[in-house]
């Protein structure tokens, strides 16, 4: 699939849209993907990666890898690191909004 002639990165999960929207995680603001550790692919979320791998989400070290760029913006396809991500509550690129309550979820994804 491409976008304005770039090949769009793959976002795995019980697909609502394309923008990464998922069946467990589906509002507006609602267009992250996040990268399991283990097999490196993009996720909607966690519970997508656990029913459809054979591991569970491993969340990234951040500690370790902290220029890594492992979350993902459904919208624009900005690939950004865990820092770029968390300064603020919208895509650098694009401008629009995350979820905020993903905040929750930090532990899952980044350790």
């Amino acid at each position: 699939m491409l976008k304005g002639g770039l090949e769009l990165v793959k976002i795995f999960g019980s697909m609502v849209d394309k923008e990464g929207r998922c069946t467990h995680y589906s509002s507006l603001v609602d267009i992250i993907a996040n990268k399991c550790y283990l097999c490196k692919k993009y996720y909607a979320c966690y519970q997508c990666h656990d029913e459809q791998e054979l591991h569970h989400f491993e969340a990234w070290p951040v500690a370790t890898e902290p220029d890594a760029k492992v979350v993902l913006c459904g919208a624009c396809q900005l690939e950004m690191t865990v820092s770029d991500y968390q300064k603020k509550a919208q895509c650098l690129n694009c401008g629009r909004l995350f979820n905020s309550n993903c905040s929750k979820h930090s532990d899952i994804y980044f350790s």
